[in-house]
């Protein structure tokens, strides 16, 4: 059955792909456009009446990928079909991603008399999966990171624990710590986490009546950083609720924070203050929240730690280069 060629245009015409037919020279000047459908003008912005008689090489720009050309020529030299993915140019100048898949139409004879394009705009599509992609790769990074500080809370806990008791309740609380962190930061699309939300997290359940004060700008923070002050502030937080001003009806925290510029750059200065609790003691052995204010957060940040035991309460002061994340 011969099928009607007007039939044929119309559903040319209706396709949502954009139809480029060429000739068949593939040599300079060739091969030149004798018809494009209207999708090809929504995607490029050309009218047919500006492409035909020209090259698709004038879809061609700076950022064209020359090795894709180049598959492309080898292919359709010997008479084969292609499909290929790159950066192609609309009219105002902006770029786009283009697939294409090209076909030789032959004579009975096998001779290649044109070429038939069928295009389409996948720069959404590219995107996506790009930012899948350095998703992945992120997370990744991140579960072998937080394997690492899991281990590393495990023995540290261990080492500072003098009861099956206390190792049990230190270690849950700490993992649980790091798994709210990570909700965080996953449910964020730059897997990034705000500080004032790693507060909020480990301390608004202990918030009652306007006993614990945040005050600063919004300052978000990369994963590698996040985890270990999150870790910081959740053992701050265990220690207010065990011997200090959480753990007495009428004390008080109050935590602010700034962005300081200095000579190596920007960095995020923090101050636990409690008030109002009982006097602290010092430390008689060097339980592991100590060790991580002190060692672990110093060396995953390079931040400067500063620990004061006044009398109206525990002064933490931490400054943690941002510039390096």
């Amino acid at each position: 059955m011969t099928v009607d060629l007007r039939l044929l245009r119309a559903a040319v015409e209706a396709s949502g792909e954009a139809i480029v037919i060429t000739s068949a020279e593939l040599n300079e000047p060739g091969p030149c456009i004798e018809y494009v459908n209207s999708a090809f003008t929504r995607m490029t912005g050309y009218q047919a009446h500006e492409v035909v008689g020209r090259t698709p090489r004038l879809l061609q720009g700076p950022t064209t990928d020359g090795a894709v050309l180049e598959r492309m020529r080898t292919a359709l030299f010997a008479g084969e079909p292609f499909q290929g993915e790159t950066i192609n140019y609309r009219k105002d100048g902006s770029t786009y991603v283009v697939e294409w898949l090209i076909t030789p139409v032959r004579e009975g004879d096998g001779c290649i008399t044109h070429w038939v394009s069928a295009q389409r705009d996948v720069t959404e599509r590219r995107a996506f999966e790009d930012r899948q992609s350095l998703m992945v790769r992120e997370l990744h990074h991140r579960v072998k990171n937080t394997l690492a500080t899991v281990q590393a809370v495990l023995n540290a806990t261990l080492r500072s624990s003098v009861s099956m008791a206390e190792f049990s309740r230190a270690f849950g609380g700490r993992i649980m710590s790091l798994a709210r962190t990570h909700a965080l930061i996953t449910e964020d699309e730059a897997q990034v986490a705000s500080f004032e939300g790693l507060l909020r997290a480990e301390l608004d359940p202990y918030n009652e009546a306007g006993r614990i004060t945040f005050e600063g700008p919004n300052l978000r923070l990369p994963s590698d950083l996040a985890v270990p002050v999150s870790m910081a502030l959740h053992e701050l937080t265990t220690n207010a609720l065990r011997h200090g001003a959480l753990g007495h009806s009428d004390g008080r925290v109050v935590v602010t924070w700034r962005v300081e510029d200095g000579s190596d750059g920007k960095s995020l200065a923090w101050t636990w203050n409690e008030h109002d609790g009982p006097p602290p003691s010092l430390p008689t052995r060097e339980g592991f929240g100590t060790r991580l204010l002190n060692k672990i957060l110093t060396a995953q940040t390079a931040a400067e730690v500063n620990v004061a035991f006044d009398d109206d309460g525990l002064r933490v002061h931490v400054r943690v280069p941002l510039e390096r994340h």
